[in-house]
């Protein structure tokens, strides 16, 4: 974009603004051929942003799992992609729409594309994934040695572990930081597209339709999700050493809470076609001269403009900043979107997540359902967004109280969510007690009871099983079983004490591999009742969208337009792309019932959470920062109605105190 001819103010010209559809300039287009291409292939760069952020989020469980690390710490790596972001969002937003915008945006989209590789690279660097299982081990023939689950054998297995640290052959180094460098490679390229790309549209289009535009573009970008999550499914459902391991030698299911998925082929995947989407941006025109206007700045009188230095470009950023933060509305505003971004961030990290977990789903389910669920009701609301919107020609006023509408009845469609639930399963030692015996708080006396006492089970076992008597044991071993028949999946348990301990026979006391199913025609009907509402929830926020981008470029001097979006999207991140997800991770992690173990010691991943206690948190949470954010912005629509009777009425003074001039008009 060249330099407006103004070296005082550097404002960017705006060539549409004065020369609409219906005036007869033969140099005049609503939207010329340069302009679309620009909007369709910004629209593919928002498919591939949205793309590669969908996959992330349906991989939280998966890198949690594979790396053995809290919910704070995914919280982090999830909240890097808005660090890294922050880093650069200011100046680029500034500096960039003084200069090659379409290039810049290139550069940003292949820095992405880096950065979403690097973040695979960790699979290739580490050593294959090997869960906990006390039922069998395997040898690199994937031939299985059962030993006695219930046995002094096991004291004897945790002293070999023990010695193997101390000799040195420890864990990997925590190669999760690449992950989360990456990610913030991810946030620094991305923060070119936002600002530039839509001042970019802004300033080439015909006011009326810069809406729409927006709009679409917006809904094009929402398409990315669906394939985000469809591809996250796919992956999840595949294990992790793909092609390395033998499938029907495995004792574990994608319903396992070890399970984990080939994360990383996502990765690969998205990488390459972000860096595909970067390359046609660099052959677009640094300008779009298609009036008479904009025609002028490539006059050759002009050209000593085009080369002022960002020093002199830099001398307006304090004064230019001082204006936007000095402005009230756009301060309350701001207050509004960061308590309704941190309950979006919350809301769309953590709620595969919780959907696992609540209703006891796979990552590959869930991951799936969500993307041809509820993706294609947040594209339908964003493309009738930006449709009411051009239709209805709404001012500011009007954006406000359609933003206000939205958000008070997704409100309102969040309230039945909280009766939407599932009972924690029984868990022997952890969420109920070994029968006859008294029901302790601390895990680590309710896991060893009597039935178990002599068969020596270490307390970082997690695998599973499933007794007779529809109670879960973390391990064969903390059931007492005592022998094993069949091989892989197959695998049962029998002479079990503890399930004897329940009033079962001895030839009732066996169990089989993985965690017993939930009462399940309830809770699967409340999962898919659950994805119709959350469906319709994102519809009716969405359709509050376009005018949520737009207040950052409405509600400040045409002059401050991408200032205004970069301190926006700054102070989203800041305040709540960051904090939200690792403030949040850190509170799921107090609702965990059992920690998974390093086999060198220290936490792992948390194996069951209580669910009651996570809907609450998660449910409540989010509610409370909806009521408040929304209250606020109630605020800011009264003093934009205040503002608008204002300006009416200096208006109307001024015609009473002319009537002469009116008259001639």
């Amino acid at each position: 974009m060249t330099v407006d001819g103004n070296p005082d103010r550097l404002i960017e010209p705006r060539p549409m603004e004065n020369s609409g559809c219906n005036q007869k300039t033969p140099q005049t287009k609503c939207c010329s051929p340069t302009l679309k291409i620009f909007i369709g292939l910004l629209a593919f760069c928002y498919f591939t942003k949205s793309l590669t952020g969908a996959y992330t989020k349906s991989t939280i469980t998966q890198i949690e799992r594979r790396f053995e690390i809290p919910s704070s710490i995914v919280g982090i790596i999830d909240g890097s992609f808005e660090m890294g972001n922050l880093l650069v969002i200011t100046a680029v937003s500034y500096f960039g729409a003084k200069f090659h915008r379409p290039k810049i945006i290139g550069a940003g989209v292949l820095l992405m594309g880096v950065g979403t590789l690097l973040m695979a690279l960790p699979h290739f660097i580490m050593s294959r994934y090997k869960y906990d299982t006390a039922a069998a081990h395997t040898n690199d023939a994937d031939n299985f040695t059962v030993s006695s689950t219930c046995s002094s054998d096991n004291q004897n297995t945790v002293q070999q572990l023990v010695s193997g640290c101390l000799k040195g052959e420890a864990e990997s180094s925590p190669t999760w930081v690449i992950v989360l460098f990456g990610n913030i490679l991810r946030g620094i390229g991305e923060a070119s597209i936002g600002p530039l790309g839509m001042s970019f549209i802004d300033d080439y289009a015909h006011p009326e339709n810069s809406a729409f535009y927006i709009g679409c573009l917006h809904t094009l970008g929402v398409i990315g999700p669906i394939f985000g999550y469809s591809l996250g499914s796919l992956c999840a459902s595949l294990y992790v050493d793909i092609g390395l391991v033998n499938q029907e030698s495995m004792t574990i299911t994608p319903q396992d809470s070890r399970w984990v998925g080939a994360w990383w082929l996502g990765y690969v995947v998205t990488g390459l076609l972000t860096i595909l989407a970067a390359l046609p941006l660099w052959f677009l025109p640094r300008a779009l001269p298609e009036t008479p206007q904009a025609s002028k700045l490539d006059h050759p009188s002009n050209q000593h403009k085009h080369t002022l230095s960002i020093t002199e470009i830099a001398k307006d950023f304090g004064p230019s900043l001082k204006r936007l933060l000095t402005n009230g509305i756009y301060l309350l505003y701001l207050v509004s979107s960061v308590l309704a971004f941190n309950t979006f961030t919350i809301f769309i990290t953590y709620t595969p997540k919780y959907l696992e977990h609540q209703f006891g789903q796979s990552a590959s389910k869930t991951n799936f359902l969500i993307g041809v669920t509820s993706i294609p009701a947040v594209a339908l609301g964003m493309f009738l967004s930006g449709w009411i919107m051009k239709r209805f020609k709404l001012s500011l006023l009007g954006s406000a109280r359609l933003m206000f509408f939205s958000s008070v009845t997704a409100l309102v469609c969040t309230i039945p969510y909280f009766a939407l639930s599932c009972e924690n399963i029984d868990v022997a030692g952890v969420t109920v007690p070994y029968q006859g015996s008294i029901e302790g708080q601390d895990i680590r006396r309710g896991l060893l009871t009597s039935c178990n006492a002599d068969c020596g089970c270490p307390d970082f076992q997690w695998d599973p099983v499933c007794g007779q008597n529809g109670v879960t044991y973390i391990s064969p071993c903390h059931a007492g079983c005592n022998s094993t028949r069949g091989a892989g999946q197959h695998m049962t348990f029998h002479g079990c004490t503890c399930i004897q301990s329940w009033g079962l026979t001895s030839g009732n006391s066996s169990a089989v591999l993985g965690q017993c199913s939930r009462e399940s025609s309830s809770c699967t009907k409340m999962f898919y009742i659950y994805l119709a509402l959350q469906s319709l929830t994102f519809f009716v926020y969405c359709l509050g969208t376009v005018p949520f981008f737009l207040f950052s470029l409405r509600i400040v001097d045409p002059a401050l337009k991408s200032l205004s979006v970069g301190v926006f999207l700054l102070v989203l991140r800041v305040f709540g792309g960051i904090p939200a997800p690792i403030c949040f991770g850190a509170l799921i992690d107090l609702t965990c019932l059992k920690w998974g173990q390093k086999k060198c010691g220290g936490t792992g991943a948390c194996r069951i959470y209580d669910i009651e206690t996570f809907r609450y948190l998660f449910l409540g949470l989010v509610s409370s920062l909806q009521t408040i954010s929304y209250t606020l912005l109630w605020i800011v629509t009264a003093q934009i109605k205040r503002k608008v009777q204002n300006d009416k009425q200096i208006s109307k003074d001024k015609e009473l105190q002319h009537p002469v001039l009116c008259d001639s008009e």
